[in-house]
């Protein structure tokens, strides 16, 4: 997990902070996803920023009734925080609706999958450590528009994921 070479820009931003504005994302770190879902990504505290510790992204919600398959992090733990909007969720045997101002946590090697309810949605989308998920993010805005069972697998494999089941399903 190695980061780029640091700058004394980079240096700086490290030791002191910074500040990413609502509905900014961090400077030309926005994903526009197309081969899992067709969510927007914007990167608000990248893995280069806290030497791969933490990675947080705003999601915007753009895909009802989609998510991602059911799928392992072998060495991250995940939560989401719902801003806006509704949400199923998978965590292990359980199942969650969550929305506005609800919390998700989902530890590392624990199979979890989600599902849009809602038209619109935003959440934020919290990854530690930061792995490989926004070169993940990136991937998928650079895809084509489908991806076959065995590239999606190949895609969260070469990002440290596991797909270990299929979509979840939005009932009732």
């Amino acid at each position: 997990m190695g980061c780029a070479a640091e700058s004394d820009d980079d240096e700086n931003r490290l030791d002191n902070g910074f500040q990413v504005r609502k509905g900014e994302p961090r400077p030309g770190k926005q994903y526009h996803m197309k081969a899992v879902t067709r969510n927007r990504m914007d990167v608000k505290i990248s893995g280069d920023d806290t030497r791969g510790s933490l990675a947080v992204f705003e999601q915007q919600g753009q895909s009802p009734g989609i998510g991602p398959p059911l799928h392992i992090h072998p060495h991250q733990d995940e939560w989401m925080h719902i801003l806006e909007g509704s949400y199923l969720f998978q965590v292990g045997q359980a199942e969650y609706q969550a929305g506005e101002g609800d919390t998700i946590y989902m530890p590392r090697g624990v199979q979890h999958a989600f599902v849009q309810l809602s038209d619109q949605s935003r959440m934020l989308v919290s990854y530690a450590p930061a792995g490989k998920m926004e070169a993940f993010f990136k991937a998928t805005s650079e895809a084509s528009e489908t991806l076959n069972p065995d590239q999606m697998a190949r895609l969260f494999k070469d990002h440290d994921m596991e797909i270990v089941g299929g979509l979840l399903s939005a009932r009732g």
